[in-house]
C-alpha cells in the first residue's frame, strides 16, 4: 500500500512541473471537470459494494473514515489559509477532491482485499493529477489530501471476514487441570 501511494506521488511531481510550463486553459479546464465529475466515482463504488454486500460493520467504518476525513480537510483549510495556484481562493491545502478519492480507494482496499482497490486507485491519482494540472492545488496539496484520507481509512477500516471466526485456547481450571475454551463469532 505505501509503495502505491509512493509511486503516485512520484507521478505527480514531474506532473506539476509541467503543468506550470503549458498554459492551455481549455485543456485544463476540462481536466478539472473531468476530476470533478470521478470524484463521486471511488466512493460511489464504495458505498455500492458495501450496500450490495449488506456489509453494516464495512458502512459504519466508511461513515467514521468519510466523517473523519471530511472534517480534517476542512478544519485544516480554514487553519493553514493557503492560496490556490489559480489565486481563487485561499483553502487550497489540503485537496479536499484528493482525500475524498483516497479515502474510499483505501477504504475499498482494506475492507475488501487490495485487488479491488486497484480502479479506485487510478481514479484517485488522475483526481489528484487534474487538481495540479487545473491550477486548483499545488502538488503537496494533493498529497496532503492523499495522506489524510488513507491515514482516516487505516484507522477506522478492518478487513472483513469472508467467515465465521473460530477461536480455540487453552484455559486453565480452578482444580490445577486445564480444559479448552472455544468460541465462533459471524
Amino acid at each position: 500500500m505505501r509503495q502505491a501511494l509512493l509511486l503516485i506521488l512520484c507521478l505527480l511531481l514531474p506532473l506539476s512541473a509541467d503543468a506550470q510550463r503549458l498554459d492551455v486553459t481549455g485543456s485544463r479546464k476540462k481536466a478539472r471537470t473531468a476530476g470533478d465529475v470521478l470524484l463521486f466515482a471511488a466512493p460511489a463504488a464504495g458505498i455500492a459494494t458495501t450496500l450490495a454486500l449488506k456489509d453494516w460493520q464495512g458502512l459504519k467504518q466508511g461513515s467514521f473514515t468519510a466523517l473523519t476525513t471530511v472534517g480534517t480537510t476542512l478544519a485544516l483549510k480554514y487553519l493553514i489559509h493557503k492560496d490556490r495556484p489559480d489565486h481563487s481562493n485561499d483553502h487550497s491545502m489540503p485537496s479536499m477532491h484528493t482525500a475524498i478519492t483516497f479515502t474510499a480507494a483505501t477504504y475499498i482496499g482494506r475492507r475488501y482485499g487490495w485487488e479491488w482497490s486497484i480502479p479506485a486507485y487510478a481514479v484517485s491519482a488522475y483526481v489528484a493529477w487534474s487538481r495540479v494540472y487545473g491550477k486548483k492545488h499545488d502538488w503537496w496539496d494533493v498529497a496532503a489530501g492523499a495522506a489524510i484520507g488513507t491515514a482516516s481509512a487505516f484507522v477506522f477500516t478492518r478487513p472483513r471476514r469472508s467467515g465465521p471466526d473460530i477461536t480455540f485456547a487453552p484455559t486453565p481450571l480452578p482444580d490445577g487441570a486445564f480444559g479448552f475454551y472455544s468460541s465462533i463469532s459471524f
